[in-house]
């Protein structure tokens, strides 16, 4: 009997979706598709680093639309089904199975000691991104690109003088060029938020994750912008995780903003949805605005703004004058200060 199993649609252990719904057999089957390139993608996390690494699906699907990929992460429901064929979270099973299979390309867009330590353990006939050097750390596989986003992490100087943004840089570690790729971001839930849709809806995402605080916004500027908010006639609502919890409830109550408490990630994503606009640090909610094509107003202090590529659809605040804590966790002069709320209610207005 013939099995292709170099078609996009075998799975190896159970029928096929063309079996199921039409019962066709590899023999006579119209709907054969064979894999033209086997891709495997280590983009292992933080999620929103994730949700950024996105766009290049997009691109590798139309160089290879009948390519098969594989993608090694430790945030397996953020990425699209109708993208990735094979989404594998990071464990034992995982890279057992990765390490027996033969791949066209690989590409390592991590240098996370797992990451790297995989580039030479996985087959593939052409390898991209980063590599491990004899100490066990990360190195660039061969190209300037790779080499440019290896450089810019080591080195403060480098990285303050970097004119280019994190997608571009993806793009060119691939020796492809980015010509505004969008991120890709499924709304798998919906839920019956009791929000008021005739009036544009404003998210506030009152956090900044812990590692660096030096972000945070101060919590009267919040209240301050959500009640300036309100009495304009936008609808407000809160944004924020299990961190944020209490001081959400404490602005809500403070301010009249809505806020409808931390859910997980995808009930998370469906709010973020309800938004028209987005104002937050950057933190996992920017991304997700950004996947979701929403305007976003972003608070930045410690990283260099072109990093960060918006698609026309949002304004970046810095701290005026700007703040030399670079990639610090602490500010001690508290910048985040000098970014008034008449300043977000003004790029607000010019962004809607």
């Amino acid at each position: 009997m013939l099995i292709n199993t170099d078609c996009l649609h075998f799975l190896g252990d159970i029928p096929c979706q063309p079996h199921k719904e039409y019962r066709y057999h590899c023999q006579n089957c119209p709907v054969y598709k064979k894999i033209e390139q086997n891709i495997l993608i280590i983009k292992l996390g933080a999620i929103g680093d994730v949700i950024r690494t996105t766009p290049i699906l997009r691109k590798i699907k139309d160089v290879y639309p009948d390519s098969f990929i594989t993608w090694l992460t430790y945030s397996p429901e953020i990425l699209s089904k109708n993208w990735v064929d094979r989404i594998l979270n990071v464990n034992v099973e995982s890279i057992e199975l990765l390490k027996q299979i033969d791949f066209d390309w690989l590409i390592v867009l991590d240098k996370d000691p797992i990451a790297i330590a995989l580039t030479n353990q996985i087959n593939a006939k052409k390898k991209s991104g980063f590599t491990i050097d004899e100490f066990g750390r990360a190195k660039p596989i061969s190209s300037r690109a790779e080499e440019h986003k290896w450089l810019t992490g080591i080195f403060d100087d480098l990285s303050k003088q970097n004119n280019k943004h994190y997608v571009q840089e993806m793009f060119e570690i691939l020796d492809y060029n980015f010509n505004g790729e969008e991120y890709i971001l499924d709304i798998t839930e919906k839920n019956n938020w009791k929000i008021n849709h005739t009036k544009k809806i404003i998210g506030l995402n009152t956090g900044c994750g812990g590692r660096w605080s030096s972000r945070l916004w101060p919590n009267e500027y919040w209240i301050e912008l959500a009640k300036t908010l309100l009495q304009n006639e936008f609808e407000v609502i809160l944004l924020g995780g299990e961190q944020e919890h209490e001081k959400n409830l404490m602005l809500s109550k403070e301010s009249g903003a809505k806020y409808f408490g931390y859910f997980p990630l995808r009930k998370f994503i469906s709010l973020v949805n309800e938004c028209d606009l987005v104002v937050t640090s950057v933190t996992m909610a920017m991304h997700i605005a950004m996947g979701l094509q929403k305007k976003v107003i972003i608070f930045n202090s410690i990283f260099n703004k072109n990093e960060f590529y918006l698609y026309g659809r949002g304004e970046i605040l810095e701290p005026d004058p700007n703040c030399d804590c670079y990639y610090k966790p602490i500010c001690p002069h508290e910048s985040m200060k000098n970014i008034q709320p008449n300043r977000v209610i003004e790029k607000i207005k010019k962004v809607l």
